[in-house]
């Protein structure tokens, strides 16, 4: 599967935006959660697990959307089972790389 990869830049450093490329553009509730992938925050180029792994360590934040992107953060020992969150069962993590 692809994943579509934005990448924002910040005072605090760069953001990579990763996403599944089949829930972009849909919105998933749940109580008071949301995630809202319809945003054009999440909009960016199709790329390949292995070009995304490229991409991680010059990233200073991940934001990670989807079965495949979160599957990729555990993978690479960036993300733990117990800080994912899920809206409508699609996992979401975020995570503040070091320094």
């Amino acid at each position: 599967m692809a994943l579509i990869i934005a990448k924002k830049n910040s005072t605090h450093g760069s953001l990579l935006v990763i996403t599944d490329k089949d829930i972009l553009g849909k919105r998933f509730s749940e109580g008071k959660l949301q995630l809202d992938l319809s945003k054009e925050f999440y909009q960016g180029e199709e790329k390949s697990n292995d070009e995304v792994k490229k991409m991680i360590p010059e990233a200073r934040h991940l934001h990670l959307t989807g079965k495949e992107a979160v599957a990729l953060g555990i993978e690479m020992d960036l993300v733990e089972s117990k800080n994912i969150l899920y809206v409508k069962k699609v996992p979401h993590a975020q995570v503040v790389m070091g320094e």
